[in-house]
């Protein structure tokens, strides 16, 4: 990918959403089959110091200088709400919500990101049809949690789904403070101190949950270790990396349709690989919220939402 320092091409720009889309859809299911005997915030901590300790000792290999305070300690913040405030959080609600309706209900990420930004210091007011397709989006997701049903109805956990939108909301501040952050670190070398230092912060929770007392070697499945290891290389190593240039080269209405297209991969894999039900309320939120990303698609090809584009990107010295 291009570095920091240089203006995105479209072609990087196509393969790093086509990677966040594809990649990131089979996490949550990644996720699903690593948590059923893995403890969740363990595993997570594991997940990133691993993947956050490969991706710094290859940058250190090629000659990377070593980090400043600034950016540990910027990069460390940034690290504590993506990945304990959002994938930790996450990690722990997939054990009574399916992956696919995990990835559905993330579909309200986009609403809290624009949100953030606009709250942002010199952030931009969305516009009237970004706004409505987002919450076209929220409607979905709303649709599709069922709060009015108990679980034994066909209704989901609640403290599941108030758990995995509570992840959405770190997951966007984050988000957003990572745009605006200027530390001055490569993309790359951002990524591994943001794994790294979230890594600890799930570390840290999961001791106080208990989580590595429970952890038995013995009991944990083969199938899990196959997910926790295509967790670390491919959800982590290239999947968090490519987010983390996003974030800098595209807007945040664009970075978030990631949420809307997940969902898709991610209850087609649910429903193949794990038989986890696809109903006619999962069929319609599917609909609602592809609906959703479809009208930003189109909003975002608009002259006006370009100009906005333009406005919000960073100069090349602060990329």
């Amino acid at each position: 990918m291009n570095s920091a320092s240089s203006p995105a091409s479209r072609t990087a720009l196509v393969a790093a959403f086509t990677a966040i889309y594809l990649i990131w859809g089979s996490t949550y299911l990644g996720i699903r089959v690593a948590v059923e005997s893995m403890p969740p915030f363990a595993m997570a901590a594991a997940r990133f110091l691993i993947a956050g300790g490969l991706l710094f000792g290859f940058l250190k290999l090629r000659g990377a200088r070593w980090p400043t305070a600034r950016q540990w300690r910027i990069n460390a913040g940034i690290g504590t709400f993506l990945l304990l405030g959002g994938n930790g959080l996450v990690s722990y609600a997939e054990q009574v919500v399916p992956s696919g309706i995990t990835a559905l209900i993330i579909g309200v990420a986009p609403l809290f990101m624009v949100l953030t930004e606009w709250a942002w210091p010199g952030g931009l007011r969305p516009s009237a049809m970004t706004f409505g397709a987002l919450l076209l989006g929220f409607v979905g997701v709303f649709w599709l949690a069922a709060p009015w049903e108990n679980p034994a109805q066909g209704g989901l956990n609640l403290g599941g789904v108030l758990t995995i939108v509570g992840s959405t909301v770190f997951w966007s501040i984050g988000s957003i403070y990572a745009r605006h952050a200027k530390h001055g670190a490569d993309p790359l070398l951002a990524s591994s101190l943001q794994m790294l230092t979230g890594g600890v912060a799930l570390a840290l929770v999961g001791f106080l949950r208990r989580d590595f007392a429970q952890l038995n070697f013995a009991l944990i499945t083969p199938r899990a270790w196959v997910a926790f290891a295509y967790l670390v290389g491919v959800g982590s190593l290239v999947g968090f990396s490519t987010y983390v240039w996003l974030v800098k080269h595209s807007t945040p209405a664009r970075v978030s349709t990631y949420a809307y297209v997940n969902p898709v991969v991610a209850v087609f894999l649910g429903w193949l690989l794990l038989g986890e039900p696809i109903n006619s309320r999962t069929m319609v939120s599917s609909v609602i919220i592809v609906a959703a990303v479809v009208i930003i698609t189109i909003q975002k090809n608009r002259p006006a939402a370009v100009s906005a584009a333009a406005a919000l990107k960073p100069a090349p010295a602060d990329a």
